[in-house]
């Protein structure tokens, strides 16, 4: 097939749209603008609402036979060579659901490394699937977790030959990457397939010097964001699949089990106009953003006190295999603060905000549209948090533990633990007890404790140390963690 991508299908759509002055008597409600608030119009402008028209019945006709998405999905597909593609419009939390779904059903095994985000772990509940946690390799030192080896694999497999398949994430939010090929030789010699979580990972199809992508690497199925590292709209992502073990109509069907009815165009919009503008010019993007990174992480590294974590820091025996410089993890730990009161600091005093933060780091990621003036701007904000630390500090104690006692027991599926009868303790009793709910720290949103698993005092410690020097944890019940969910003494 011959493909153009100077065409952006959605896009011109949307054109056509507003050339024809077509009248709608359907939703949105707002009717372009002319129903919306006047503050609200006042603060969004119209140009969002103009772009806020029904998929079908608006954008196409009612029997979508312009097939304007099915066009940019094509067109997606073979700007990242994958065999096909799908666009969802509720975030990669639900393209990795749809992907989980389409491996694995109930009661089902799948290898999951264990430093997989949130969604994943919704996943399995909702699903029932039975987890079988691939170790990461620990980073003792850095206190860091980056994706699990072939060889884990391999173990777990040979431990657990019913597993329907894998899923690694990679890149991490941290840019930790694994060896995906070894991963996928190691799924397909047993016929099975690979997740890939590459959430992180829009950008990798378009310059040589970022590490593979993972159709490249012979992944399966393929999860990407488009509004982490591209330029879509925030909850614009897109799951690729490739490869005969698994069917395209299966994957299409479990994502339409959990996508909306009512998909925003704007958001297929962002990503329509986000390929082809890679598609026509993401190697000159992407090696600009390469080169800028680079010197901003030249920059950062003569400042005292601060050092950006790089490939001899991430990469090596039992760390990651590759390494994606762009997301900008600064330690911290020189200037005797936290990441979280480094991050408060720039926010509130320079406006300038963090993509992630932990204990001992902060996460300036830079992108294609950054430039001399806002990395200029960073780096000024920069200097000027190591003259204040001393202020600042000292650092809030988080008690870590070592990675021996931070990787709790799963003695309960997850969904049985979610769903079944539950009581809230003091955290302080907890220890020994069951959890019935997840408890993530919040970016990155890797959980620390998952329903089924068997608290510890040292993970519970280490969440309640977090919590007071600034972790935000979104999802426990008790927002302040003094009680936990666990599940009822004595319940099966």
């Amino acid at each position: 097939m011959t493909v153009d991508h100077t065409e952006a299908p959605v896009l011109q759509a949307l054109a056509d749209f507003h050339r024809q002055g077509q009248l709608a008597f359907a939703p949105p409600g707002h009717k372009q603008a002319r129903g919306a608030d006047p503050a609200v119009r006042e603060v969004l402008g119209d140009a969002v609402f103009l772009g806020d028209v029904l998929a079908s019945g608006g954008l196409d006709d009612r029997l979508t036979r312009g097939r304007v998405l099915e066009r940019a999905e094509e067109l997606l597909a073979d700007a990242v060579h994958a065999e096909h593609t799908f666009f969802t419009t509720c975030g990669s939390s639900l393209s990795v659901k749809a992907a989980m779904l389409a491996v694995a059903g109930p009661h089902e095994k799948l290898l999951i490394g264990r430093d997989a985000h949130k969604s994943v772990v919704s996943g399995l509940i909702l699903s029932g699937i039975e987890p079988v946690w691939v170790e990461p390799r620990w980073d003792a030192e850095r206190h860091l977790a980056h994706p699990p080896s072939a060889a884990d694999f391999e173990q777990a497999f040979e431990a657990h030959p019913d597993a329907k398949g894998a899923l690694v994430v990679s890149p991490t939010p941290y840019g930790g990457c694994a060896a995906l090929e070894d991963i996928a030789e190691v799924c397909h010699r047993r016929s099975v397939p690979l997740i890939v979580d590459e959430a992180w990972g829009a950008h990798l199809p378009f310059h040589p010097d970022l590490p593979t992508w993972a159709m490249d690497a012979g992944a399966d199925i393929c999860v990407t964001s488009i509004h982490k590292m591209g330029s879509g709209l925030e909850q614009g992502s897109v799951f690729h699949l490739q490869g005969d073990l698994v069917p395209p109509d299966l994957l299409k069907m479990r994502a339409d089990l959990l996508g909306s009815t009512s998909p925003s165009v704007l958001l297929y919009a962002g990503i329509d106009g986000w390929r082809r503008q890679m598609a026509l010019h993401g190697k000159e993007l992407m090696g600009g953003a390469l080169d800028l990174a680079a010197r901003v992480r030249s920059s950062i590294e003569e400042i005292e006190g601060l050092h950006v974590n790089d490939r001899d820091d991430f990469c090596g025996p039992g760390l990651a295999d590759d390494f994606d410089p762009l997301p900008g993890v600064i330690d911290v730990t020189g200037l005797g603060i936290t990441g979280y009161q480094a991050a408060d600091w720039l926010r509130e005093h320079r406006s300038i905000d963090a993509h992630l933060t932990d204990h001992r780091r902060i996460g300036m990621q830079i992108t294609h549209g950054d430039d001399e003036e806002t990395t200029g701007q960073l780096l000024d904000a920069l200097r000027d948090l190591v003259r204040v630390a001393p202020e600042l500090g000292p650092a809030p104690r988080v008690a870590v533990p070592p990675p021996s006692e931070l990787r709790l027991e799963q003695v309960r599926l997850p969904r049985d633990a979610f769903f079944g009868p539950a009581e809230n303790v003091p955290v302080g009793e907890a220890a020994g007890r069951i959890a019935a709910e997840m408890v993530t720290p919040y970016p990155p949103g890797i959980p620390a404790v998952l329903p089924g698993e068997l608290l510890t005092e040292p993970v519970l410690e280490y969440l309640r140390t977090g919590l007071a020097a600034g972790m935000n944890l979104p999802d426990p019940a008790d927002a302040k963690l003094e009680t936990i969910r666990v599940v009822n003494a004595g319940s099966k």
